[in-house]
C-alpha cells in the first residue's frame, strides 16, 4: 500500500483525482470502478474541474458502479443509478451507454449479479477502482466476514451500515436491507485501487485496514494483498495510524517520475 496523508478533505479529493486522471491520460478507454457515498465526492468534483479545463476527457472511458441498493426505484434520488448519473456521468462527460450499475430491481437478483460480474470480465476488467470505507471496515457493501474470494452478489446490509446511511433517507426505515455489490475478489482483481477517507469517524476503520491483521472481520484489510493500492486520507482519518511519520517520509522521498499527485 501507498499511504498518503493530507491536511484536508479537499486535498484528499484532488490527490485521488490525480491518480485516476493519470490512468485515463495513459488509456482514454480505461475501465473505472465507480464508488458512491460521501467519501468519493471530492474526487468527482476535482475530475469535473479537470474536464472543464480541458485537461482530461472521459468520453471513451467505461464505468462500473461498485454496488446498488435492492428494491428502490431507479429514479429514487438515493439509488446509486441516480447518483452515478447525477454526480459522475453528467459532470464528467461519460457516455451513458458505457456506464453500468448492478440491477437491484431485477426479478432474479442472483442472475443479475452473475451477469454484472460477466460484464466486468467482458470489458477486460477494471483498470482502477475507486473505494470509500465504512465505519465497520466494509468496502463496497462487503460487510464484515465477507469472503476475500467473493464476486458480485446480493448482500444483507449490516445494521451499522444502515444506520450510517440513514442520513441520506427521510427515515431510517427507508434504508434498504439488501444490495448487490462487487465482491472482495472482484475488487482485488482491479489493476489499481484508490481508497479515500476523511474525518475522525473513519480513523478506526483506516487503522484496522492499513495496520491491522488481514481479516475478513475488516473487509478493507484485503487491500493489503493488492500490489497497487493507494490509500488517501486526511489528518483526522489518519489519527489512529501508528506509522504516520514513515508514510510521510516515504512520500517525501518518492521519485518525481512516480508521482501522480
Amino acid at each position: 500500500m501507498e499511504i498518503l496523508i493530507l491536511p484536508t478533505p479537499a486535498d484528499v479529493g484532488r490527490a485521488a483525482a490525480g491518480v485516476i486522471a493519470a490512468v485515463v491520460a495513459n488509456r482514454p478507454e480505461a475501465v473505472i470502478g465507480l464508488a458512491t457515498g460521501s467519501s468519493p465526492q471530492g474526487i468527482y468534483r476535482d475530475l469535473a474541474r479537470r474536464v472543464d479545463a480541458g485537461e482530461i476527457a472521459f468520453e471513451r472511458a467505461r464505468g462500473f458502479a461498485l454496488d446498488e441498493y435492492v428494491g428502490i426505484p431507479q429514479e429514487h434520488p438515493q439509488s446509486y443509478a441516480s447518483i452515478i448519473a447525477r454526480d459522475v456521468v453528467e459532470p464528467l462527460g461519460f457516455d451513458p451507454s458505457l456506464v453500468q450499475v448492478p440491477d437491484g430491481r431485477a426479478s432474479d437478483l442472483d442472475l443479475a449479479a452473475r451477469q454484472y460480474q460477466a460484464a466486468i470480465l467482458a470489458a477486460g476488467g477494471i483498470d482502477i477502482q475507486i473505494l470509500g470505507i465504512g465505519t465497520n471496515g466494509h468496502i463496497g457493501f462487503n460487510e464484515p466476514t465477507s469472503s476475500f474470494a467473493s464476486r458480485t452478489r446480493i448482500k444483507t446490509l449490516a445494521l451499522r451500515t444502515r444506520e450510517d446511511n440513514a442520513r441520506f433517507f427521510a427515515t431510517p426505515d427507508e434504508v434498504p436491507t439488501h444490495c448487490l455489490t462487487q465482491g472482495l475478489g472482484t475488487i482485488l482483481d482491479a489493476r489499481a485501487l484508490v481508497l479515500v477517507a476523511q474525518g475522525e469517524q473513519k480513523a478506526d476503520a483506516i487503522a484496522a485496514a492499513v495496520e491491522g491483521p488481514v481479516s475478513a472481520f475488516v473487509p478493507a484489510s484485503a487491500l493489503q494483498l493488492h500490489e497497487h493500492a493507494t490509500i488517501v486520507v486526511d489528518e483526522a482519518a489518519a489519527s489512529r495510524l501508528r506509522l504516520t511519520d514513515y508514510y510521510r517520509y516515504t512520500y517525501d522521498n518518492k521519485p518525481k517520475w512516480q508521482r501522480t499527485h
